[in-house]
Parts: C-alpha cells; sequence; structure tokens
C-alpha cells in the first residue's frame, strides 16, 4: 500500500496528512508556521518529511502552498506579505534531490480547487471558479483544466476593486480578517464570528446588520467574477463556509445589486472538504501519473 504525504503551508499553520491508495487521509498533524527567516519553512517542511519517513514509506509529497506557484519548476514566483523572504523557495528541486522522492508544488487555492473537483463539491463540474475566505482571499478557476494564466497570476481575486482613497483592495474588505473587524468595531473585543452568525441566526439586530454588510462586500467580488468568466458554479471555501446555506443565502441575495438585471445564472456551492480540500488536491497528481488537470 502506498502512502503519499500531504502538507499544507499557511501563514499560520502548516497541516500535513497521509493519502494511501484507497484515497483516505490519516495521520493529521499541523504546528505552527515559522517566521520566514533563513528558509524556515523549507526547513520545517524538511523536517515533517524526515520524522514522517522514520515510520512510513512515502512514494512522493504533494504541498498545497500560499503564495503563486510555477508548477513545472515547483517553485514560488510571488507572494504577498502574509508569508515574507518567500519568492524563489524552490520546493521541488531542493526536496527530490535530499529525499530522492517526486514532488508536486501547488498554490493552496488551486490545490483546495482540485481537491474539490476530485472528492468533494465540485465533482462532474467542469466549469468552476473556488474562492476562499480565510485570512486574506484567493481564487481558482478551472474549465476541463486549471486555468491560471500566461504568467501564473490570473484569479488572484484578493487584489481586486482597489479603492486608492481608502487603500483597501477586496480581500481588505471581504475576508473574514475584515469581517472579525468589523464585529470588533461594533461588538467589541472577544466576540467570536461563530456567535455572531448564531446571535444573526436569531434575529438580532446588530449581529444581522454585520453579517449582511460583510456578505454585501463579499458579493461585491464575486459579481466582478461572474461578469469576466460567468463560470457554471462559484464554490466558496474557507472556515467560514461551514456557515453553509445561511452563508449562500445572504451573499446570494446581495448579488443582483452588482449585476444587469437577468445576469444571475451563475450556482453558489459550499466546499464540502473544508481544511482537508488541499490535501486532497495537492496530492491528486500522483493519482493520475503526473498531469495535474481534473
Amino acid at each position: 500500500m502506498a502512502d503519499y504525504l500531504s502538507i499544507d503551508i499557511g501563514g499560520t499553520f502548516i497541516k500535513y496528512a497521509l493519502l494511501n491508495d484507497q484515497k483516505q487521509l490519516h495521520g493529521h498533524q499541523k504546528i505552527a508556521t515559522k517566521e520566514n527567516d533563513d528558509h524556515a519553512i523549507l526547513k520545517q517542511v524538511e523536517s515533517i518529511i524526515s520524522s514522517v519517513s522514520e515510520h512510513t514509506d512515502i512514494s512522493g509529497v504533494g504541498i498545497s502552498t500560499a503564495g503563486i506557484v510555477d508548477r513545472e519548476k515547483g517553485e514560488i514566483i510571488y507572494a504577498g506579505p502574509t508569508i515574507k523572504n518567500y519568492k524563489g523557495t524552490a520546493f521541488k528541486a531542493h526536496l527530490s534531490r535530499l529525499f530522492h522522492l517526486p514532488v508536486s508544488v501547488e498554490n493552496d487555492v488551486n490545490a483546495a480547487l482540485i481537491g474539490e473537483l476530485w472528492q468533494g463539491a465540485a465533482q462532474n463540474e467542469n466549469d468552476v471558479f473556488c474562492i476562499t475566505l480565510g485570512t486574506g482571499i484567493g481564487g481558482a478557476y478551472y474549465h476541463n483544466k486549471i486555468i491560471d494564466g500566461a504568467h501564473h497570476l490570473a484569479h488572484s481575486v484578493g487584489y481586486l476593486l482597489y479603492n486608492p482613497n481608502t487603500q483597501t483592495n477586496y480581500e481588505s474588505r471581504a475576508s473574514t480578517s475584515a469581517l472579525n473587524r468589523m464585529i470588533e468595531g461594533e461588538l467589541g473585543e472577544g466576540i467570536s464570528t461563530k456567535k455572531v452568525f448564531e446571535k444573526a441566526k436569531l434575529g438580532e439586530d446588530q449581529s444581522l446588520a454585520i453579517i449582511e454588510a460583510w456578505s454585501k462586500e463579499v458579493a461585491k467580488g464575486l459579481a466582478q467574477i461572474i461578469l469576466m468568466v460567468d463560470p457554471t458554479c462559484i464554490l466558496i471555501g474557507g472556515g467560514i463556509s461551514r456557515q453553509g446555506t445561511y452563508l449562500l443565502d445572504h451573499i446570494q441575495k446581495q448579488l443582483p445589486i452588482f449585476l444587469p438585471n437577468g445576469f444571475v445564472k451563475t450556482e453558489l456551492k459550499i466546499a464540502q472538504l473544508y481544511n482537508d480540500a488541499s490535501l486532497y488536491g495537492a496530492v491528486y497528481p500522483f493519482f493520475q501519473g503526473g498531469n495535474s488537470s481534473c
């Protein structure tokens, strides 16, 4: 039985697990992501592979990561402020040489979409846009294959809708970080997002107003996606997606504000795999003979 090691690198945590031949994830672990001085993250990944290899025969390593990835080189070609000194990190060349294993590297949102296409909510879809709402906002688009542009820069939707007056963009206003700031500004510190959703569902006015204002910001960006690519489906991921149909309903009712009459044809769906989506997507190429297109 072959086991593949899947590693998901985020700005806060590095999560990892093993995927077996039956496509079952097991052995989930996570560690805090270090400040990326002196290739600290690359060294953390080395340590994870070494540790897992002590008790498991690994057939390959799949890496899902924040930042823009050249998947052929398996290298970070651009990274925002979430992870400093990350550009140029050559995961594939370094790790395959060190461990003599095949290594696949993919952007985390692309990996999440691939995972959902393979094992989740987007199975049997062939025209899907995935947006992840978290600390920031990421986008990925699949139209018979992952589409990420001539320079791998397409669908970086967090940078949409920049306002020079406020110096904010889409993710500044519609990420879950932005929602948390709204909550703190309106209700004070120490109130969780989960609690605000609970109160909103019960009809508490202030909580409901916060959710509606934030959902409107989310819808504003989704409208731009619909206008540009007109996907059959938009898949919404990230931890906030656990709010399910309640979240979808709030976003859906705001969409017509930002689109011409009759343009709301795209179906909104909630991702099913949650935090495991990127872990599935990172190792998908090993189940497709190295071809990362679903």
